[in-house]
């Protein structure tokens, strides 16, 4: 529509001449925010919010901080790090964390949003020696508890006939209808972390005759660091992370919009997992070594994985949900066996880093997706090697970084962006990404606009800035090519997408947000009286307007619209319209809460709407609607004792337009669904 394109070029231009995302000084709504971002995954965020609770209450002295130790934290960028180790080895001692605000083209809201992780303290030279009775003695402990039920029945815990279970097996659910998972973990300073996860999804048996282990997934870890040379070793389940993740991440992926500063990546030590997502980690062990200014890191992985399989035992596809329901999902549970043996050698010296990263990765049956015309280059056969080159510079106000991979059939694939930051509240970002349809990377999760790397040509600008004090908006275009077909699609394609988001801090107690995205891609269509389907173009706009208001008693109050904007080729448009209140206190008592109330009107799928609702420690809520209804949740917490407390949460949708919600075994019969949620955490 043509008032929709005014719109689309006005907010452009004002966002080429505005910019840069306000961080809130609180890291947890930081990562809210995040976590309200399309296209990022709850595990993402689980992983970056138990990472960051985890430097908090093992925050880093100042003054005796490595690079390395800085270069594991994820809210600062590759030229934040250098700035700060800069600043640090001219001034230390330093004797207060606010002495960051000192720190060159370190803004003040990213000071402020870093401050809770650091201390500044006495350098300790000595090293100490670590004893079994002292790590245990001086070791902090820590139990957490889930339970989570859907109240309302839905048709897999139904009661079914002999006869009809028979024919139809799937029909029911093998399971009790609750969540439950239990997480135990011990950390020693940064020294030691051990841990232990099991978790039983709903639907799936526990504790039953023929299920005697209890829990469906098990997991646990422990991570040593700094044993001299040895810098970390990793047993058990870990994630990992080398250059720009061509050839490998399973550590996480932020979507693009977190920000321009943070696009370029760098290699990781080996992490814990200790989320419980039952897939995108490694099982077995990892190590780092450093000499001088090389580090070596080198892993083993050897675990069983969920495939679906053909009639001759190949694997056709990836089971990744981790459900084991019915009878049907269980008997692909560990069905196949995966083994992963890989490395980097890492090479830095001042602002130049150069890293060589090679994985070889086995599986013991034939992978063998049934061959469609979209993907015919996709990986084949029981092993597949990847191997890649990553570097990264810092020339004053610039900074370099990218990475290029070679796969086993020779394909090549690279990513390269630059930063150019001339002030404090000034950036630009480029980046350019090219991954050929025939290059292949079971392990790769790098900045795209697809699932796989693989099958896509980039351009993505992003520019940041603040022209006033209490303005802020960060801005970005990604321009894509689909040179083969896709899923979907039976052409080349292209796409766009552009991004606004613009923050006015009204005072200290007050904000306003808006936050516009378009997005236009293309996809297959079929049109009465044409004998093949079309390839035609489809375009999603989407506005949310946020007010933010908070007390200094504790209170705080979030009002928010959002709108949808869907139109096709040949179609009328789909429209989508939701406004929600969230009403929160944080004060000094024993309870804390929440309150959501959330009204939405969404014409079809294409036109629903994504929203954020504060959930229980350690878990994300990030339900999309549409249709018409409303969503109420009510969430407290309580205090216990200092070291003990138990969260509560009850969550109600209903539907103004539907007899049924969901299909198959999570169908509804009715228009409401009502869910309960629980947490214990001890510390002790």
């Amino acid at each position: 529509m043509k008032y929709m394109k005014i719109f689309t070029l006005f907010l452009f231009i004002i966002g080429s001449i505005a910019g840069i995302y306000s961080q809130d000084s609180n890291w947890r709504i930081y990562v809210e925010h995040m976590a309200e971002e399309e296209g990022i995954s709850e595990t993402t965020i689980e992983n970056i919010y138990e990472e960051l609770l985890y430097l908090e209450n093992n925050q880093m002295n100042l003054n005796s901080i490595t690079r390395d130790q800085l270069e594991q934290f994820p809210l600062l960028s590759i030229e934040e790090i250098n700035t700060i180790m800069g600043f640090l080895e001219k001034n230390r001692p330093l004797y207060t964390v606010y002495e960051l605000r000192n720190v060159p083209r370190l803004d003040i809201k990213t000071v402020e949003l870093i401050l809770p992780f650091f201390y500044t303290g006495e350098t300790d030279k000595t090293t100490a020696k670590l004893s079994l009775p002292g790590i245990a003695k001086k070791g902090l402990n820590e139990l957490q508890f889930r339970l989570d039920k859907t109240v309302t029945p839905r048709a897999g815990y139904g009661e079914f006939p002999d006869s009809i279970l028979e024919r139809y097996p799937n029909r029911k659910y093998c399971g009790e209808d609750f969540y439950t998972s239990l997480r135990y973990s011990f950390r020693y300073r940064d020294k030691v972390q051990l841990g232990m996860t099991a978790e039983k999804d709903a639907g799936e048996p526990f504790f039953k005759s023929d299920h005697p282990k209890g829990y469906d997934h098990y997991g646990i870890h422990m991570i040593i660091n700094d044993m001299g040379r040895l810098r970390t070793i990793a047993l058990g389940d870990y994630r990992l992370s080398f250059g720009q993740g061509l050839i490998l991440n399973n550590d996480f992926m932020v979507s693009k919009a977190w920000s321009n500063d943070n696009i370029a990546r760098r290699t990781q030590h080996p992490k814990r997992h200790f989320s419980t997502a039952e897939s995108g980690f490694f099982r077995g062990m990892a190590a780092v070594y450093e000499y001088d200014k090389i580090s070596v890191t080198a892993f083993y992985s050897n675990r069983r994985i969920d495939a679906n399989l053909s009639g001759d035992g190949e694997i056709t596809s990836f089971k990744t949900d981790g459900l084991h329901r019915t009878p049907l999902e269980i008997d692909k549970k560990k069905n196949t066996r995966e083994q992963v043996v890989g490395g980097n050698i890492n090479f830095r010296k001042e602002g130049i880093r150069v890293g060589i990263s090679g994985l070889y990765n086995t599986y013991d049956r034939v992978y063998n997706p049934p061959e469609q015309n979209y993907n015919i280059y996709y990986q084949r056969g029981s092993s597949h090697a990847n191997a890649s080159v990553d570097y990264s510079c810092q020339l004053p106000g610039f900074i370099f970084a990218g990475e290029t991979a070679i796969a086993k059939n020779g394909a090549i694939a690279t990513l390269n962006t630059a930063q150019y930051r001339p002030s404090q509240t000034l950036s630009f970002t480029l980046l350019h990404r090219y991954f050929p349809i025939s290059y292949n990377s079971p392990y790769g999760q790098a900045f795209s606009e697809g699932s796989r790397v693989q099958n896509e040509k980039g351009l993505f600008l992003g520019s940041a800035f603040s022209p006033f004090r209490k303005f802020s908006v960060d801005t970005y275009i990604d321009f894509i090519r689909i040179p083969w077909l896709n899923f979907g699609i039976d052409t080349p394609s292209k796409a766009v997408e552009y991004y606004f988001l613009g923050n006015y801090a009204i005072s200290r107690q007050n904000s306003l947000d808006i936050r516009y995205r378009y997005k236009q891609k293309e996809k297959n269509r079929r049109i009465p009286g044409e004998p093949v389907a079309l390839v035609l173009p489809y375009a999603t706009h989407k506005l949310r307007l946020r007010y933010v208001h908070e007390l200094k008693n504790g209170w705080n109050f979030r009002t928010t619209a959002d709108m949808a904007h869907y139109t096709e080729k040949h179609s009328p448009a789909e429209n989508g319209f939701m406004i929600s209140q969230n009403t929160g206190y944080r004060g000094k008592g024993r309870i804390t809460g929440d309150i959501y109330l959330a009204y939405f009107s969404a014409d079809t799928y294409n036109a629903r709407l994504y929203s954020y609702e504060r959930n229980l420690l350690n878990t994300f809520y990030m339900p999309s609607f549409y249709g018409r209804g409303y969503r109420l949740a009510i969430s407290a917490k309580y205090n216990i004792a200092t070291n003990l407390s138990f969260s509560v949460k009850a969550g109600y949708t209903h539907y103004f337009n539907r007899d049924t919600i969901g299909s198959g075994t999570e169908k509804i019969n009715g228009n409401s669904r009502t869910d309960l949620f629980s947490y214990l955490r001890w510390k002790f």
